[in-house]
């Protein structure tokens, strides 16, 4: 080996990363510290740079469409496309909101109503019970209880009760406040990234560039690629499903006159933004409120939510979703479990993106060496002949 100073760069580096790897496996509370602390840092922008990432994919399909052939309007149609993008969500929301309010008050409203209707048949099954109470109180008058000593207990879990809550009312004030703070700085952190794609876009290859050999930031720029088009497609794609298995939800209610079609269909489709099993929690949601005006008809919209959830996840769902990320059925169902396992709705949300890249890289990863080793399809597309046959 030739020893010249890059060769002893390279080995400095050697040495001096094993010992810091050493060093942060014998301090590793220290080091979980440390990244827990960088990431409470840290976590406002990145939450900002999620926020600019989904609202990327309306403005982008709006300022497109925006006086595309004008070139005197290239210098406020970035900043139109981003109020007419916000204007959108917010309308969105206030719509759902407007629908789902009223229609839970209204539920609210129906078993309130019922209440009365409920202790009345609950007076006459005690009336019933008249006949067991000398029972009752003779085996009451066997029992050998300390009130006083239970009234002390009682009155110490209140109060212990009341001090932990006094106590803890300051820190959730300021763990509201504190994430109202983060929410507003990644929010306005969002628009000036959303405000500033292409110089921020710029100087991140310049990084790539500066530091990395050019194949190597060609290798990283090529990912980072995929991943926008695969989140990108997968963000579209799963709000063309919710908007799809609403609509479905609301027709189909209305056409078997269940209550609370809108409402319903409104819930479902904002619950099935949660890839598979989020049209489930909307399904739950939906019976309890129809269960509340008639018993039969929740029973009957479980059943057609079974319809329909058939027709979603065989048809719908695979060629919507599926197919604007690349990933098969099996691989998303297991991308879902996998995510919701780690880190619960948050992850069901990103890991099908993300496996999705890993599955298209790995792919042509496969396909790579099978060119390299002159591999012959029949190889691996056919089934082995079986012996036995012959």
């Amino acid at each position: 080996m030739e020893w010249n100073w890059q060769t002893v760069k390279h080995l400095l580096l050697v040495v001096c990363g094993g010992v810091a790897f050493y060093c942060a496996l014998q301090n590793l509370a220290a080091v979980f510290a440390a990244l827990g602390w960088l990431l409470g840092v840290l976590w406002p922008f990145l939450l900002g740079g999620a926020i600019a990432f989904i609202l990327n994919v309306p403005m982008r399909a709006i300022e497109r469409g925006l006086f595309s052939g004008n070139r005197r309007m290239n210098k406020i149609r970035r900043p139109l496309a981003l109020v007419l993008t916000l204007a959108a969500v917010i309308g969105v929301l206030t719509l759902a909101s407007a629908v789902i309010g009223p229609g839970v008050g209204e539920a609210v409203m129906s078993l309130g109503q019922q209440i009365p209707a409920a202790f009345r048949r609950l007076q006459g099954q005690l009336a019933e019970l008249e006949t067991y109470l000398p029972l009752l109180e003779s085996w009451a008058e066997s029992l050998e209880i300390d009130w006083k000593d239970l009234t002390e207990k009682a009155v110490g879990l209140v109060q212990a009760w009341g001090s932990g809550l006094l106590s803890s009312g300051g820190g959730l004030i300021g763990g509201l406040v504190s994430g109202v703070s983060t929410f507003v700085i990644g929010f306005i952190f969002s628009l000036y990234i959303l405000l500033q794609k292409e110089p921020l876009s710029r100087q991140g290859r310049q990084v790539l560039y500066g530091l990395l050999p050019i194949r190597a930031a060609d290798r990283c720029l090529e990912i980072l690629r995929l991943a926008n088009r695969t989140f990108s497609s997968f963000l579209s794609g799963q709000c063309l499903e919710a908007v799809i298995l609403g609509t479905l939800f609301a027709v189909s209610m209305t056409i078997f006159r269940m209550p609370y079609a809108l409402l319903v269909g409104v819930l479902i489709a904002l619950t099935a933004l949660i890839p598979i099993v989020g049209a489930f929690i909307g399904c739950v949601a939906g019976a309890l409120l129809i269960a509340v005006t008639d018993p039969w008809k929740a029973l009957m919209f479980i059943v057609l939510f079974l319809v329909l959830q058939q027709v979603e996840g065989n048809l719908i769902y695979p060629h919507v979703v599926g197919s604007s990320v690349g990933l098969p059925s099996i691989w998303v169902l297991a991308a879902v479990t996998l995510g919701g396992k780690l880190m619960g709705i948050a992850g069901m949300l990103f890991f099908i993106p993300l496996c999705s890249v890993a599955y298209a890289l790995f792919r042509d990863f496969v396909k790579g060496r099978l060119r390299e080793k002159n591999v012959p399809v029949k190889k691996w597309r056919d089934p082995p002949p079986d012996p036995r046959r012959k």
